[in-house]
């Protein structure tokens, strides 16, 4: 079989993925303890509208939207605030947070089901809203915003990422296994909001029995949804790259994909927007893989948002003796924590815990241009990260710093080791500043 696929640049890690891809979905009990952050998503933090002291019910909005680039922060669980404090988040932003002590015994008032079908777009959009869906995919950028076509825009193709390229993660996967028909209904409600032509759920060729499965689903339920494997290879999972892959367009430079006519959503998410329109039901928890080779039992978790990142790792056995770090998102793109209280926020798809990888060390650029060559965006990493280690900002973001999207291709490939990645995170920082 002939697998589409984006045509520059990528890699093929191993995938890791048979650690926990056999692990059903798990619920985690409460912990006694959560922590919200008001940095949930992309964009402007929610603006917190609780106290030390007060009562919180589950699902109700403790923080407001800031703006039209943010989204509201409910509470995961019934309980008291114990405490306001900043936090630190797993890509290092620092938030205010709600830490919540949750009651014993907590409420499910999303039994009711609530028929969508009939409801205009405007309608089910204000549910996204209202209920603080983001992009569970990583970039959490607020999901009514990216639902919103402008006028004058049409949407050729919503295509759904059900790629999960990362190693190690499956929890998408599982939501794809577990509940198939809910994420095509998911699927369907963000298809009634913007109106596309066509309708494509992307996924790897490492997961052909979610394709099969998915398939047959959709052609029961008559859903006009055309299930498309793909190439396995990385960073097929990057809207762009997505985009290239299903439909064979290009997103220029600086551009989002509606100007190439098509709007990418996360499985996660099509699971949250059905759970959103169906049963009116927040954003308040979400699937997460906790894996890698030094954890003692790799699952996927169904965890509260707030909960520690400790919680977790003891929930799986706890730490092997060989783990050296603890990597929140997948081994290309994640976060290392150094604080296993650091609390999962919307978009933590997966927390990894790992021995020792490589030999910590680095040395010159041997000029071999294997970071050229793996460049999904077709930069030039080495000639970028020479201009920021002497200080030419300017001359960075003249050879594409801005399109670079931090998947880790040129890192993975590079002989040297050399900290590319974070020199480009630093890069654009700093040349953002220097403006």
């Amino acid at each position: 079989m002939k697998l589409a696929t984006f045509r520059r640049g990528g890699v093929h890690p191993d995938d890791k993925k048979q650690l926990s891809k056999d692990k059903k979905l798990e619920r985690l009990p409460f912990p006694s303890e959560l922590v919200v952050s008001m940095s949930e998503h992309l964009g402007a933090p929610a603006v917190l509208t609780k106290k030390k002291g007060d009562t919180v019910t589950r699902g109700e909005v403790i923080g407001t939207a800031a703006g039209y680039i943010s989204a509201d922060v409910h509470s995961p669980a019934d309980g008291v605030v114990t405490e306001i404090r900043r936090v630190r988040v797993q890509s290092g932003a620092v938030a205010e947070a709600a830490v919540i002590r949750c009651n014993p015994e907590q409420s499910d008032p999303w039994t009711e089901k609530h028929p969508w079908r009939g409801m205009s777009g405007e309608e089910l959009l204000r549910l996204v809203r209202d209920m603080g869906i983001v992009g569970m995919g990583g970039a959490t950028f607020p999901t009514a915003v990216k639902l919103t076509v402008p006028m004058g825009k049409t949407v050729d193709a919503l295509i759904i990422n059900g790629v999960e390229c990362e190693p190690y993660l499956t929890s998408d996967y599982r939501l794809m296994i577990e509940r198939p028909d809910e994420v095509l209904e998911g699927v369907m409600i963000a298809a009634a909001i913007v109106s596309p032509k066509r309708i494509i759920i992307g996924i790897e060729a490492n997961k052909m029995d979610a394709v099969a499965l998915l398939s047959e689903k959709a052609a029961a339920h008559g859903y006009p949804i055309e299930v498309m494997p793909l190439k396995v290879k990385y960073p097929q999972g990057d809207e762009k790259q997505l985009i290239k892959a299903t439909i064979g367009r290009e997103v220029p430079s600086g551009k989002l994909p509606l100007d190439a006519g098509a709007v990418v959503c996360n499985m996660g998410t099509c699971n949250a927007i059905y759970e959103a329109a169906v049963y009116h039901k927040p954003l308040i928890e979400r699937v997460i893989t906790v894996s890698g080779e030094s954890i003692s039992e790799p699952k996927n978790i169904i965890a509260p948002i707030g909960t520690k990142f400790s919680d977790l790792i003891a929930y799986c056995g706890g730490e092997k003796d060989d783990a050296v770090s603890v990597v929140a998102g997948g081994p290309m793109m994640g976060f290392a924590v150094s604080d296993d209280d650091t609390p999962m926020v919307k978009g933590s798809g997966g927390l990894l815990v790992l021995p020792r990888m490589i030999d910590d060390f680095s040395a010159p650029c041997v000029l071999c241009g294997k970071c050229v060559q793996h460049c999904p965006m077709g930069l030039q990493p080495n000639k970028m990260f020479r201009n920021i280690k002497y200080g030419n900002y300017q001359a960075a973001i003249d050879l594409g710093l801005m399109d670079c999207k931090e998947c880790g291709c040129c890192a993975y490939t590079c002989p040297s080791h050399l900290p590319l990645v974070q020199g480009f995170k630093l890069g654009k920082k700093l040349g953002r500043k220097k403006k």
